[in-house]
């Protein structure tokens, strides 16, 4: 196990990773209307998560029939297992769902527009792509970009890369992030909150144990003992950290308006 590689990465991207923890858009995050404004933009983070994960399942495993068997067993392993997990778990009702599922029904249940989303989930389902699905669901600049970015990743068809983006940017990190929004004395006082906190929760159990230490390994099999292509999952791991920066600053601004504009109301 190339265990060095990963913590040389890991190490390189820490001053971003550490930039992101300490953003300021946790601490706004202290009541419904807030609450409701930070889901309204991460919901499109959840949602391209999945097209990240599965983009990853299909370069590492075969999607295709007639069916061959994968070049790395173990990858497509790990990859699938987290898959069942991400896109049909259990939804604390003795059903199933999928994460992003999870997500829309805790919007709905503070109140939050899933407007937007849904625009874009039909649209993808009339046969748009991705850009023009962000068109005819009229999402904010700063949700966009960072959907963007994530499918350039995808698009590259790079496993290297696409793996990366998806460990680092994604599994590795949030158990973090969202261990900061649940620092807030309001996440335990609002009942309208129950569905998003589970969400949370699930996620940091999930994430933060076999996940995420699955997807490391996923890495570790893909970039071997090649050192272009360690660079390359560094990049790419840098690049979805800035991304997520950004809209969390985008995000932060929204609030912050919205509270001025409140205030002079």
């Amino acid at each position: 196990m190339n265990t060095s590689g990963v913590e040389t990465l890991k190490s390189s991207i820490a001053p971003i990773r550490d930039a992101l923890l300490a953003h300021p858009v946790y601490g706004q995050i202290e009541d419904v209307e807030s609450l409701q404004l930070f889901m309204q933009s991460h919901v499109f983070a959840v949602w391209d998560f999945m097209s990240l994960l599965k983009a990853l399942q299909r370069t590492v495993c075969c999607v295709d029939v007639p069916w061959v068997p994968p070049a790395n067993v173990t990858a497509c392993r790990l990859v699938n297992e987290i898959v069942l997990g991400e896109e049909s778990d259990e939804d604390g009702q003795g059903n199933f769902a999928s994460h992003f599922e999870l997500y829309r029904n805790a919007m709905q249940q503070c109140g939050a527009n899933v407007g937007p989303i849904d625009r874009l989930i039909n649209a993808i389902r009339g046969g748009l792509d991705v850009s023009a699905a962000l068109d005819s669901a009229g999402v904010a600049p700063g949700v966009r970009e960072f959907v963007t970015t994530t499918f350039e990743s995808i698009q590259t068809g790079d496993p290297c890369r696409i793996a990366s983006a998806f460990t680092f940017g994604r599994e590795d990190l949030l158990p973090d992030v969202f261990r900061r929004i649940l620092e807030s004395p309001e996440m335990s006082r609002k009942s309208e909150w129950n569905g998003f906190r589970y969400y949370l929760d699930r996620h940091i159990e999930l994430d933060g144990g076999e996940h995420g230490a699955s997807a490391e390994r996923v890495v570790e099999r893909l970039c071997g003992q090649d050192p272009a292509r360690w660079a390359a999952a560094g990049e790419e791991a840098a690049r979805a950290l800035k991304a997520r920066i950004r809209l969390w600053d985008a995000v932060n601004e929204q609030i912050a308006a919205s509270r001025s504009m409140s205030a002079r109301s």
